[in-house]
């Protein structure tokens, strides 16, 4: 019997890293793509391998998605183009320097990127999928969305953005047939730590997961509607639990009088 087409899959900072694994291992699940990144002659040259090794249609767009213009073109192939199937939100930056040692300028260009263009990506997709009774986002936020103590705070809140923005877009879109993902790497071996400031090799090594590794462990929570995946996360009951403790508090987080232990 032949296997459906899953359609076609935009995956954004594809250019290298885990956005280019990504790209790599859908086509391989026979989706077509559309690989979006700054570096065009990257791209160029990743599409063109994909294509001669897996025989899938790759169209490329070489975009900033902190410029809002081209940001713009990103929004417009997703309204448009009914075959896209699967958004996979993957651009993004961080650094390990303090907030306080940061550039106010960087860190704006920061959440400019790793939460306003995500966000806009996501609602140029998400009302075509629901109108069409099927597609997914895959957002890739990172441990830090809950544990922000341990790399730059900005950095650290705009994943947790992106935690939040896809529990509250998990729930809203029940019984759409629209699945969301949230996956949150460690570390991970690519050139994120480079750009940051903080040469991988400065790391422990066990700490650091390779991109591939990541993305196939994520890809295997996303065969099994796992909703977070941690790849790094050896103990899932941990998980379960930390979930479990904020939904149980989550009817008593808002009442008409103060807890008793604040009384004067």
């Amino acid at each position: 019997m032949t296997q459906q087409h899953p359609g076609t899959a935009l995956v954004t900072g594809a250019s290298s890293g885990i956005g280019a694994v990504y790209a790599e291992r859908l086509a391989r699940r026979g989706y077509d793509l559309v690989l979006v990144a700054r570096n065009r002659d990257r791209l160029t040259a990743l599409a063109q391998r994909i294509t001669n090794e897996t025989r899938r249609n790759v169209e490329i767009i070489d975009a900033d998605l902190g410029d809002r213009h081209a940001l713009g073109a990103v929004e417009a192939k997703l309204k448009e183009d009914a075959s896209i199937t699967l958004l996979v939100n993957n651009a993004g930056v961080g650094t390990h320097t303090p907030l306080l040692d940061s550039n106010v300028d960087a860190m704006t260009r920061m959440i400019n990127l790793n939460v306003t263009a995500l966000t806009r990506l996501t609602y140029a997709a998400v009302p075509g999928f629901v109108a069409r009774g099927n597609g997914s986002v895959i957002n890739i936020a990172s441990i830090v969305s809950i544990a922000p103590e341990l790399l730059n705070g900005v950095y650290g809140g705009t994943k947790a953005f992106v935690l939040a923005f896809s529990q509250a877009l998990h729930k809203e879109l029940s019984g759409t047939g629209v699945r969301i993902q949230a996956v949150l790497p460690g570390a991970t071996a690519t050139d994120f730590w480079e750009t940051g400031g903080l040469p991988i090799e400065n790391l422990d090594r066990a700490i650091v997961m390779s991109a591939s590794d990541l993305v196939d462990a994520a890809l295997v929570g996303f065969d099994r509607n796992e909703f977070v995946t941690i790849p790094s996360l050896h103990d899932g009951a941990k998980w379960d639990a930390y979930e479990a403790a904020r939904q149980a508090m989550s009817p008593e987080l808002s009442t008409d009088t103060p807890a008793a232990r604040y009384a004067a």
